[in-house]
């Protein structure tokens, strides 16, 4: 099976690697642009940064995506296509991977696209000096040393990765991971100029400074207002590019991104809409209401070193209390499905994943078996469970929170007490990872499409665990996944794991997301259909109107 996977994995690379226009915007025939290729999108939020070893998030990475590319990348539709790497091969036993490079690849300052770009960007986000919250990924990538070198026993040096020569990449690895292409377009491991971060250090990617390889680059950012693109004509394949000019603003509330792009002013909205207004879209302007379903999961992440959530009792009345009909069908309404574990069981290999058996008891009973919980470890109507509820500005996490907090009290009849903390993104951020919180809201959209992409999360030593969950039971179910034979192995690994985290109720899974966004009938190239929900500039085009 793995020997059929690679060959045809190969084939693939060799078909897309000599076919330019797969890359770029795909305009029928006889297509009728637009004189003015300009385009204006709502980003959410001011970015945490723009530096791809130094994010996390999903503003972060729609904008690290225009500025840069990596060894692959991804069409319209979420496919895997070749990105500054035309082909790449495997050993046999999936532990050493090739990438060669195109050739033409340029960063925008016009100097040429190395393999010791990639060299040095991987080493960089290993490096514990670069405190990266991604560093953890080239552990999910089971890159040699990686552990190592995250945790400062070696050096960055003695990560497996290596310039052959010039254009060509190889990664070697501590185990067998065949889906690993798909792994390499993630935010966390595009290239950065070597020469450039040399020179500037963190401030390489400052107005003035920075220098991309990708289809746009940057010229204009207004912190928390907008960031402007123009197309980056030392892009290889900028022959291909429609769009001349895009502006990412930072709009937090849904609602006024809805009334900007009403009136005129945004041409795609920023994911979510508000429930109140989403039946009137619907019927007013259903064609510009675009709805993607996701590989992604709401939740609300538990901190689980921090007393009383260390108590398994506690997290799992919350897990028992909350009714997630009411918040996906009462308060959103738009699609989303009800979940009670983290991985989406619609993504690759999560087919053997099960809900666990609590989710199909009445909520009646479900209820008494929480109110029991938590007077059994002291708490009552006089002395509740007091906790705040963290979430990050947006209209939507606070109708959720305020559904939540009301559920969670009616349904232990007064035995759970909450409030709520709203923080502006970068804040929010930051405190998680200090674990000053005691329920946040989260939400984790897959790096890839296979399900260790969520299993690798919760691991004991990952960067992304802001909810400091450790155990032994459930690193070893990911660890089985690694040495599994087959799809089949690695599916049944990924359940065993999921199955682990249900029982400890580490965190309380809400929904499974659909992305909702408003889209003009001029933008062509956004398709609604990558899993993802990525959107690439270098894909878009306006048609005349």
């Amino acid at each position: 099976m793995q020997t059929k996977f690679i060959r045809s994995l190969l084939a693939s690379a060799i078909t897309l690697g000599i076919s330019a226009s797969a890359l770029a915007a795909s305009v029928p025939a006889g297509t009728e642009l637009a004189d003015v290729q300009e385009i204006v999108l709502n980003n959410g939020a001011e970015p945490q940064s723009l530096d791809p070893q130094k994010t996390e998030g999903v503003p972060e990475s729609e904008i690290q995506y225009q500025l840069l590319e990596g060894l692959v990348t991804k069409d319209a539709s979420g496919k895997v296509i070749p990105g500054v790497a035309v082909s790449w091969e495997s050993t046999p036993d999936f532990k050493q991977w090739t990438f060669k490079l195109r050739p033409e690849a340029k960063w925008s300052n016009g100097d040429p696209v190395t393999a010791d770009d990639f060299v040095f960007a991987w080493q960089r986000l290993a490096n514990p000096e670069t405190a990266s919250p991604y560093a953890s990924y080239l552990d999910y990538l089971q890159v040699m040393n990686a552990e190592d070198v995250i945790s400062g026993k070696k050096k960055p040096e003695e990560l497996g990765v290596k310039a052959v020569d010039d254009h060509t990449f190889q990664v070697t690895l501590s185990n067998p991971v065949p889906y690993l292409v798909g792994m390499t377009s993630h935010q966390s491991v595009l290239p950065v100029p070597k020469k450039v971060v040399e020179k500037y250090g963190d401030d390489w990617v400052k107005d003035g400074n920075i220098v991309g390889n990708g289809a746009y680059k940057l010229v204009d950012h207004v912190i928390n207002e907008k960031i402007v693109f123009e197309r980056n004509p030392l892009y290889w394949n900028d022959k291909e590019t429609v769009i001349n000019k895009a502006t990412f603003l930072a709009i937090p509330s849904l609602n006024t991104d809805v009334q900007r792009y009403r009136s005129g002013e945004i041409d795609i909205t920023n994911y979510g809409l508000p429930p109140e207004l989403f039946t009137k879209l619907k019927e007013e302007i259903p064609d510009e209401v675009s709805i993607a379903r996701t590989l992604a999961t709401y939740i609300y992440e538990i901190n689980n070193k921090k007393p009383p959530f260390d108590n398994v009792k506690v997290r799992e009345a919350l897990n028992l209390a909350l009714d997630r009909d009411i918040i996906t069908e009462k308060v959103l309404a738009q699609g989303q499905t009800p979940t009670y574990v983290f991985t989406p069981t619609y993504i690759s290999e999560g087919d053997q994943i099960q809900q666990p058996e609590y989710s199909t008891l009445p909520m009646k009973e479900r209820n008494e078996q929480a109110i029991k919980l938590l007077e059994e470890v002291g708490y009552s109507k006089s002395n509740p469970l007091k906790f705040s509820i963290l979430y990050n500005t947006n209209e939507n996490h606070k109708k959720i929170a305020i559904a939540a907090a009301s559920i969670w009290k009616a349904n232990t009849q007064g035995l759970v007490d909450v409030t709520l903390e709203n923080q502006e993104w970068k804040t929010y951020l930051d405190t998680r990872h200090q674990g000053n919180y005691d329920l946040a809201r989260a939400g984790w959209n897959a790096d890839y499409d296979q399900a260790t992409t969520f299993g690798n999360y919760f691991l004991s030593n990952s960067s992304n665990n802001t909810a400091f969950y450790q155990s032994a039971e459930y690193d070893a179910a990911m660890d089985e996944s690694y040495k599994a034979a087959d799809a089949a192995e690695r599916a049944a690994a990924y359940a065993k794991a999921e199955a682990v985290l249900a029982k400890d109720f580490a965190i309380v899974p809400v929904y499974n997301y659909v992305n909702v966004r408003l889209v003009k009938p001029y933008v062509k190239g956004y398709e609604g259909k990558d899993p993802q929900d990525h959107i690439f500039l270098r894909n878009l085009y306006i048609t005349k109107h």
